[in-house]
């Protein structure tokens, strides 16, 4: 029997509990998963602070203390890159054999449609409040953002001085 398995592709910049939703969504329709970290070669920006290894390790703490089994996860890493067919293929050979991908992103979805996956659009697991800019920009001002990401993630980032980093960042961007 051949593993039916997704791909999610995300900045996770940082990994949030709106991610944590869809990856338990996706686990109740996937043998396994693969979450692909991209914009892996850009950090220490305002958009991309953290760097490809810290955001993995933000994943897989957080799946860990959910008690999410990491034999059904795989995560990758991809390079800054052009949105289009040619690219949704390389990333198709980076990764194990997926048979479709999870996203919300309606262009990211047409490509990897034009490259012959299945899109599946998750729920939309209170997006407005758990997104990557209004979490960062809640680190900026002194928001209440360790309400949004598990608490590996907010363990994490208080460890990498991740809020005095956002704060430097913010200064010389």
């Amino acid at each position: 029997m051949q593993v039916r398995r997704a791909l999610i592709f995300g900045r996770f910049q940082p990994f949030h509990l709106g991610h944590l939703s869809v990856i338990r969504w996706a686990l109740e329709r996937f043998d396994e998963l693969v979450l692909l970290v991209g914009m892996a070669d850009e950090s220490h920006t305002l958009r991309n602070p953290f760097t490809a290894g810290e955001r993995i390790t933000m994943i897989r703490e957080s799946l860990k203390e959910e008690g999410i089994s990491l034999d059904r996860i795989i995560t990758a890493t991809v390079p800054t890159m052009s949105v289009y067919v040619g690219n949704a293929i390389y990333i198709q050979h980076l990764v194990p054999k997926i048979q479709a991908i999870i996203t919300r992103n309606p262009v990211i979805g047409q490509v990897f449609k034009d490259a012959g996956l299945e899109v599946i659009q998750p729920p939309n697991f209170n997006r407005e409040k758990l997104r990557g800019t209004t979490i960062r920009k809640m680190i900026l001002n002194g928001g209440n953002w360790e309400e949004c990401v598990p608490k590996a993630v907010a363990r994490i980032i208080r460890e990498l001085n991740g809020v005095e980093r956002l704060r430097r960042i913010n200064t010389t961007d």
